[in-house]
């Protein structure tokens, strides 16, 4: 885990994380090195005075450059039947989330058209990214929960991944990256910046 490794860089330390990733999600995390920080750095968070930049390869190109989505999320199994425990979905029952994105690029390869989309998550909701990506029409690329294929999250916990599996989504993991974290710190602006890693 990220916390063995840090654990084994610097032993002497504690550690605290103010965010977190999906476990298929690369890129920047947030780390504190005491409660005090912690516990400030996550009532910034609260309050949105941390900004975070994330970037996804999703299926289709958008007919729109920018697209704001507000939509409630809440764990699907609550107000309908899902065979998959963790999922998420839009629901007006929910909490409040909302995320803003815009379109940095559109390609083609012979699988067919795909479009780089940077994403300004406003709200920290579970998975929200990737439920409102497949809520405006436009899966992430190797999702096996929200991708657009909903029995590729059960297929890959009984039999691991595969080749058909690689052919169905593309990528062993979601093509997501958190690339960019700013905020305000002792009045300093920190801005930490993690280049796109390359499956993606």
């Amino acid at each position: 885990t990220l916390l063995g490794l840090l654990k084994r860089e610097r032993p002497e330390e504690e550690f605290y994380f103010v965010n977190r990733l999906d476990r298929e999600t690369s890129g920047c995390v947030l780390v504190a090195r005491s409660t005090g920080a912690a516990r400030r750095l996550g009532k910034m968070m609260g309050r949105r005075e941390i900004k975070k930049e994330y970037v996804a390869i999703v299926r289709g190109w958008p007919d729109w450059d920018e697209l704001r989505v507000e939509a409630a999320l809440r764990r699907k199994g609550e107000f309908e039947e899902s065979e998959v425990w963790v999922r998420q979905a839009v629901d007006e029952g929910g909490k409040e989330s909302t995320t803003n994105f815009v379109v940095r690029g559109r390609f083609e390869r012979e699988e067919g058209r795909f479009a780089l989309v940077c994403c300004f998550p406003e709200t920290g909701r579970t998975h929200q990214i990737r439920v409102h990506l497949e809520h405006a029409g436009f899966p992430m690329v190797g999702d096996k929960i929200y991708g657009g294929d909903e029995g590729a999250y059960l297929d890959f916990l009984e039999g691991g991944w595969t080749r058909e599996l690689e052919a169905r989504l593309l990528m062993e993991r979601q093509a997501l990256h958190a690339s960019r974290v700013e905020f305000e710190w002792e009045e300093e602006r920190i801005v930490v910046e993690c280049e796109m890693p390359d499956e993606m």
